[in-house]
């Protein structure tokens, strides 16, 4: 079981900023911004790569909660970033589809 799934059961504590059935949002313990929050499904899916037909109803419903907790941790009215990360090269460090909510600071673009 990876550390993620570990943390959606419960079995690792972590600073939960939002549940429900489907999904878990936690802070990130090495944060990359003023507010970083890690949004996952409780069901394994590994990368982007792996979503199918299948989680189409899932990651739809990982999208419709990003705005949620943004909204929660102050960040919809000034904006935020959203990240997803797929596989090593892109920065993948846990291979658990997740969403990586930044804000509470100005970013740059391109990145860097």
């Amino acid at each position: 079981m990876c550390i993620f799934c570990k943390i959606a059961a419960g079995e690792i504590k972590s600073k939960i900023v939002y549940e429900d059935k489907d999904l878990v949002a936690f802070d990130d313990v090495n944060p990359q911004a003023p507010v970083h929050v890690i949004l996952i499904p409780r069901a394994h899916i590994e990368t982007i790569n792996d979503a199918d037909g299948k989680s189409k109803e899932l990651l739809g419903g990982l999208m419709c909660a990003i705005p949620k907790i943004a909204a929660a941790k102050d960040l919809a009215e000034n904006g935020y970033r959203v990240v997803f990360n797929c596989k090593k090269d892109a920065g993948q460090e846990v291979m658990h589809i997740h969403a990586h909510i930044l804000g509470g600071r100005k970013f740059r673009w391109p990145p860097g």
